[in-house]
């Protein structure tokens, strides 16, 4: 009898592993439909040469750059790394009429919408650095001011820092960061891309965000994985394992083979624990049936 019913928890089970394996399939494929990404041109129009962003992951920024806080004081640069919290770094300018309020505004409704763990200060850190010199504290106050009331969260002034500083930092940092930006005389103002671009706690360029509206999940990971996994909880590291960045849609991506072997892995562990109490009855009896 207890062979039978071995069995008949076996087939069960083979159901259920084949369904789960099915659906897991389907939503992989959900998430990837496998269509390239659109080419990008070549050719880009006169008011946008020089201006982009090189990706230089991997490389590690100059901390013993001197820049001015938004209280005025000269600081090094690594300051505002202390070796355990990652940092966002912001390259904006802060009388900018477009972009870059388009950025921050994207960047804080996206930090808004992660939980109370996640804010500022706890997890990481954020630097809105301004690539034009000619930019004082005093405007990165007032523009500190007005972030800190919308974004709405106690102590992130802390550690939500406004920088400017004077000519040869700045492109020393933007050089650093591969932001390429130019000023435009035409429309009397600067030329430049939009991106929030991850720093690992020791100084290493980690991930670029592109764009101005920005998913909180990919914060989330992208800070995670600045940190190997050692922010976030269990659950963020499991996203961490299953998700993979995607640089042609600038966004992190479900990855099926992960995402099946996970699985995988589940039923294995749910057979066995079904299974196992069967098991340990089917040797009591044949080892009592022995010792008669």
């Amino acid at each position: 009898m207890l062979a039978n019913e071995l069995v008949l928890k076996t087939k069960t089970m083979g159901a259920v592993l084949t369904t789960a394996v099915l659906v897991l399939f389907s939503a992989s494929a959900q998430a990837y439909d496998g269509k390239p990404a659109p080419m990008v041109a070549n050719e880009q129009p006169k008011e946008l040469e020089g201006v982009g962003i090189d990706e230089k992951l991997g490389t590690k920024i100059d901390l013993t750059l001197k820049v001015k806080d938004d209280n005025g004081q000269e600081v090094a640069l690594g300051s505002f790394f202390d070796g355990k919290h990652p940092v966002i770094i912001s390259p904006v300018y802060f009388s900018c009429p477009g972009l870059c309020n388009f950025h921050l505004n994207g960047l804080t409704d996206a930090l808004k919408l992660m939980d109370k763990d996640w804010t500022i200060g706890k997890k990481f850190k954020l630097l809105s650095v301004s690539f034009d010199s000619k930019e004082t504290p005093d405007l990165a106050a007032n523009k500190k001011q007005t972030y800190m009331k919308l974004y709405d969260r106690a102590g992130s002034e802390k550690e939500w820092h406004f920088i400017t500083a004077d000519e040869s930092t700045v492109q020393a940092m933007m050089q650093s960061l591969g932001f390429k930006f130019r000023w435009d005389e035409k429309a009397q103002e600067w030329a430049h891309a939009s991106a929030a671009i991850v720093i690992t706690p020791d100084g290493t360029i980690s991930r670029y965000l592109p764009g101005i509206m920005f998913n909180p999940q990919d914060i989330k990971i992208a800070l995670n994985e600045a940190t190997d996994g050692k922010i976030g909880t269990f659950v963020d590291s499991l996203v961490l394992y299953c998700f993979k960045y995607d640089p042609h849609q600038s966004k992190y991506t479900l990855v099926a083979f992960n995402v099946m072997k996970m699985g995988g892995a589940v039923m294995v562990l749910v057979m066995v624990i079904w299974l196992l109490p069967v098991w340990i009855r089917a040797r009591r009896e044949q080892n009592n049936t022995a010792g008669r």
